[in-house]
């Protein structure tokens, strides 16, 4: 499956709407300095003024790439009464312009002039919610932040208060290497996608010439900013929770890059707010795996219909945080399905444990290169192969603490808190943690981890050297995660300077000292609860477009040992498979390929290179992108690459490379 396709096999498709769905394929909304953004529309037939306007606002394509899942949920929106529009973010898909960067001003100023445009359109009510996973979760956030009038909710999955801390760029300060190449790698493939002459006439190809030229590979921006300075708080609500003051509806799932901020958004928001965390992955939780999925449009409408329509009655409104308690199970890269049972994380109480008080001593770290090659991916989509691995290699690569075997079961339902003193002899260095379930037959389950970029221990925006010798005392959030220990299981913690790829590793091997007598893993334990329960357990959508799939996806994930230049390489390559929607007969796919590579006892062996091909056409254009990004470092500098090939009608009609120097910044 690819990470927009559609498994048609989970659809519970509902029939019996209100109202029939009348579906606009394209409408240009204007800009106020004249650029026109491309719009698709689904809306409930003869009402005169429906319910009101949901709003996603995306750059992924409504035409191909997001057109099966927009189907089944937009239409269900309609279905039930409300307008629901699907905008093109300038530069992308069938909107003119240039996308210059993720979530500019420009982006917020655009939809700004979109919520604007919806208000004086004869069929508005006057009321607007965005909604959106990921992308379209991170500008409903700071659309809320700008307080535009109209907009009365947002429901935001997968995304984050703080683009800096927490996100595929930097996490706790240390550089992303498994996220920061691939992501803008996929963005400088799908930025270059051309627009469908059937909407924009034949300026298609200038158009498209355009994008290829003038697009800017993000990483080069990204790269440049290594603290969090004004480019990371653009964006980030974080900054000031207050400026959100409408009902805010927000999901996401364990198996998820994007779990930390929902809960910092449930504990700092002042509005009226529910929150979901299932097992889920990066996906909307009526498709998403581990199962078990649940009734999101259904939740989704009956908060529409809420605030909406008559702007609720927060007076009576009760917030829940609804959280699910996954039991633990043997290790694997793939699950289906998750057991577990649902709390309500506002009428338990936990209790913060220190798991680490009994072990004492000062003992000296490990630092091994390719330390976390059996992590997973940070964000996975549900794809095979994302989730960790057995950590039995990881943990012997690492400092690792046993725990005594547990004699009741530990319910870990929260963030923990390692705080560390720990000693450098260099004046840079990163520190990583993690907890992991050992099983009684040996396998061990990876729980929860985190990393802190050392430098950054006092602050994020002016890191400073390490006082070299010398303790100093340091706090590193690990994820959060709803986690039973059984008992007769073992706990352990390790504890690395590296963890590869997911932390770019330091410019020299750093040797770090930890002392365990004033160290604590504090974990937030709700051993005994009300169990509570979902609503909306069954799923339902609209019916789906009909697609033909010409060429099924797959997926390949292998670490390997190059045993002659003692070089660890992990290989992961996806192809998204190649399908055709009947109705417009648009044909796209893709592929990408994404190559990690570290040598032993060499940090500045460290390289990633992210390939791309996407491929789009329909009865006018047969086009085809390839792409190619490289990043590697010496110890001043990171070098970038990147490389981009356009092919018309199997003839190539565009070639650039783009090259940069970024001076290392404490990373």
């Amino acid at each position: 499956m690819g990470v927009f396709d559609v498994d048609y096999n989970k659809i519970q498709e509902r029939t019996d709407f209100p109202y029939e769905v009348v579906t606009t394929h394209h409408t240009w909304i204007e800009m106020s300095d004249g650029t026109k953004l491309s719009a698709k529309m689904w809306q409930p037939k003869s009402m005169e003024q429906t319910k009101g306007t949901v709003l996603e606002y995306l750059p992924y394509r409504k035409d191909e790439f997001t057109a099966l899942r927009d189907e089944i949920r937009h239409k269900y929106f309609a279905g039930m009464g409300y307008t629901s529009v699907r905008v093109d973010i300038r530069g992308t898909g069938d909107s003119e312009g240039i996308i210059e960067d993720e979530y500019p001003k420009q982006e917020q100023d655009d939809a700004l002039d979109i919520i604007a445009w919806i208000e004086n359109q004869d069929w508005s009510n006057g009321s607007v919610a965005m909604i959106g996973k990921s992308w379209g979760g991170f500008n409903g956030l700071q659309l809320a932040a700008l307080q535009p009038k109209a907009l009365k909710t947002i429901i935001t999955l997968c995304s984050t208060d703080d683009r800096y801390a927490d996100d595929v760029h930097y996490r706790g300060g240390t550089m992303m290497a498994s996220d920061m190449l691939w992501w803008a790698s996929t963005m400088f493939a799908y930025n270059a996608r051309p627009p469908f002459p059937k909407h924009v006439g034949e300026r298609w190809y200038d158009m498209w010439l355009d994008r290829m030229e003038n697009t800017p590979p993000f990483v080069e921006a990204w790269v440049s900013h290594q603290a969090r300075d004004d480019y990371w708080k653009h964006g980030s609500v974080g900054e000031d929770y207050s400026a959100i003051q409408i009902p805010v509806l927000t999901m996401g799932g364990w198996a998820d890059g994007y779990t930390n901020p929902l809960f910092r958004l449930m504990d700092n928001l002042d509005v009226p707010k529910k929150g979901i965390v299932g097992p889920w992955a990066h996906e909307f939780p009526d498709m998403a795996i581990p199962g078990p999925q649940m009734g999101y449009l259904q939740e989704v409408t009956e908060w529409l219909d809420r605030w909406m329509i008559d702007e609720g009655d927060r007076e009576n409104h009760k917030d829940e945080f609804l959280v699910y308690v996954q039991d633990g199970v043997k290790p694997a890269t793939t699950y289906d399905y998750r057991e577990g049972r649902w709390l309500n994380l506002y009428d338990e109480e936990a209790e913060r444990v220190d798991i680490l008080r009994d072990i004492t001593g000062e003992v000296e770290l490990l630092n091994r290169q390719h330390h976390g090659l059996y992590s997973g991916v940070f964000c996975p989509f549900g794809q095979e192969g994302d989730l960790p691995d057995d950590q039995r290699i990881e943990n012997a690569l690492a400092t690792s603490f046993m725990l005594p075997k547990q004699d009741e079961h530990l319910n870990i339902v929260g963030q923990a808190v390692a705080k560390v003193r720990v000693k450098s002899e260099q004046a840079k260095a990163n520190l990583h943690v993690r907890v992991t379930d050992v099983h009684p037959t040996g396998e061990k389950t990876l729980v929860t981890k985190g990393q802190l970029n050392l430098n950054h221990y006092k602050s994020h925006e002016f890191p400073e050297d390490l006082p070299a010798g010398e303790y100093i005392d340091v706090e590193i959030p690990l994820d959060v995660i709803g986690y039973q220990i059984e008992a007769g299981h073992n706990i352990e913690i390790s504890i690395s300077p590296t963890y590869w790829p997911q932390v770019w590793p330091d410019a020299e091997l750093a040797d770090l000292s930890v002392d365990l007598d004033r160290t604590a893993l504090l974990v937030p334990v709700i051993n005994d609860f009300k169990e509570a329960r979902l609503k909306h357990e069954q799923s339902e959508t609209a019916s789906p477009l009909e697609k033909e799939i010409l060429r099924e996806g797959y997926r390949t994930r292998n670490v390997v040992k190059k045993l002659t230049t003692d070089e660890w390489v992990l290989d992961d390559f996806s192809d998204e498979g190649l399908r055709t929607l009947t109705d417009t007969n648009i044909t796209y796919g893709s592929t990408n390929h994404n190559v990690y590579t570290i040598r032993e006892n060499d940090p500045l062996s460290a390289k990633v290179e992210c390939d791309w091909t996407v491929v789009v056409k329909d009865d006018d254009i047969d086009t085809e992108v390839v792409t190619k990004s490289i990043m590697s470092c010496d110890a001043e500098n990171y070098y970038l690459f990147n490389e981009m090939t356009g092919y018309h009608n199997g003839e190539e009609c565009f070639h650039k490379t783009w090259e940069k120097t970024v001076p290392r910044y404490y990373t």
